[in-house]
């Protein structure tokens, strides 16, 4: 399968939540795709997280993950979507809190600064920090993880245009198959 990483991509707003939507549709088995699973994809990450991840001026241009890295890499990116996702939903994180942090502490002893494994652990870590934390949200429709950074906190999708038009799409289409049912 082909993939684009396109700024629809990087609509998570921190780099460790980009990495963790690298997942498309994680909780439905049948669809579910591992993006870093394809050949090619987990390299050609770095660069396009350079064009379009909204942390790009903070951790510059990251190398790419070292081939003795990328089972460590994974492990993070997996209990960043355990917290994070346990966190907004309001269960309880205390065991996943750990597991979290270990995930990151492996990655820091070994990865190389400047690398995406070490950004991805500073820009989770950095979550856990900043008050953004009560600004995380997971999306109404594909169920991605987000940064809600509108004034109100009223965004329900990680990206508008694709996202928000789907669901909008989705309702317009239901209501009028209703009406003309009716």
């Amino acid at each position: 399968m082909s993939f684009s990483w396109t700024p629809h991509r990087f609509a998570g707003g921190a780099l460790a939540l980009d990495v963790a939507n690298s997942v498309i549709m994680r909780f439905d088995p049948e669809r579910s795709i591992d993006r870093f699973a394809e050949p090619g994809q987990m390299d050609a990450f770095p660069r396009a997280a350079q064009q379009f991840c909204a942390e790009r001026a903070l951790f510059g241009e990251p190398a790419p993950v070292r081939p003795g890295n990328r089972v460590p890499f994974l492990a993070l990116r997996e209990a960043i979507d355990r917290y994070f996702r346990a966190r907004i939903l309001g269960d309880d994180t205390h065991g996943l809190l750990a597991d979290f942090l270990e995930a990151a502490a492996v990655i820091l002893r070994r990865a190389e600064e400047g690398s995406l494994e070490a950004a991805t652990a500073r820009s989770a870590l950095r979550l856990l920090a900043e008050e953004e934390i009560a600004r995380l949200k997971i999306c109404g429709n594909c169920g991605w993880l987000f940064i809600d950074r509108s004034r109100n906190r009223s965004r329900a999708w990680c990206d508008m245009a694709v996202c928000g038009n789907r669901v909008k799409a989705s309702r317009h289409y239901r209501r009028k198959k209703k009406e003309a049912a009716s």
